[in-house]
């Protein structure tokens, strides 16, 4: 089953009179539980991308469709409940609010859906276990800056899967993190999808993207290649999955 679906999409903005036609038509689906990543150089458009398919930013033109529901026929409310309660947010730069601990933090996006009617404990209960997953449990009462960037981003992590969303959207989720970290991270977010969460995220990083099942290579608004790993040799090394990336990224003028 498709959970998101694209068709003819167009972001246009409008910067000192001038038309800056960032998408152009794009079109594209993500199946339930797949893995997909955004590749493309600076300025292509991932990130606008990202943004307009996730109904953090309005399309100019075209059809976002979550789980079958036209994303620009909701009204505000809807689409933010959609957000809160579907939806799963990643980004670089973590956004944390100082004065709750990291916990706290991590239940906040749970404690303000209805989604569930839990009480604070049993949302609170929840979150330890997902600190606990990803191999944060000791900072549970830390505030946040008490903790280490990777840290931080696996607590991120924890707050994007806090109400069980349908999919999560992460825009460059190991772009401040050293290599080890990153790894860590993407380790952490290859086992979240192999349990069945579906994931679309933005990077320009090759380790991070051939984690992925499926890459969209983005040139001035268009998608100008898909690569398929479901595809290829099932029993690919890592290494060997990096490498015929890498080689298909040249091709397309890397």
């Amino acid at each position: 089953m498709n959970i998101l679906e694209v068709k003819d999409l167009c972001k246009t903005y409008v910067v000192n009179k001038r038309q800056n036609n960032v998408l152009k038509n794009v079109s594209f689906s993500v199946v339930e539980g797949e893995m997909v990543a955004v590749m493309g150089p600076s300025g292509s458009g991932k990130s606008t991308l990202l943004y307009t398919v996730s109904g953090m930013d309005g399309a100019t033109a075209g059809e976002v469709k979550f789980c079958g529901r036209n994303i620009a026929d909701m009204a505000q409310k809807e689409l933010a409940d959609l957000r809160l309660n579907e939806m799963g947010f990643i980004f670089q730069q973590m956004y944390m609010l100082k004065n709750l601990t990291v916990l706290d933090n991590i239940i906040l996006p749970a404690v303000q859906s209805h989604k569930t009617g839990e009480s604070r404990k049993e949302i609170k209960k929840r979150g330890q276990e997902l600190m606990r997953k990803l191999g944060i449990i000791e900072i549970a009462d830390n505030d946040i800056n008490e903790v280490s960037g990777g840290q931080l981003q696996r607590a991120c992590i924890c707050r994007s899967m806090i109400n069980t969303p349908k999919m999560i959207f992460a825009d460059e989720p190991t772009g401040a993190l050293n290599r080890t970290t990153s790894d860590e991270v993407m380790q952490k977010l290859g086992e979240l999808n192999n349990d069945g969460t579906t994931i679309m995220l933005v990077t320009h990083d090759v380790k991070v993207a051939a984690v992925c099942t499926r890459v969209l290579y983005i040139v001035d608004g268009n998608i100008k290649g898909e690569y398929n790993f479901d595809k290829q040799k099932s029993d690919m090394s890592v290494r060997e999955r990096e490498r015929a990336l890498n080689n298909w990224l040249l091709e397309l003028g890397w």
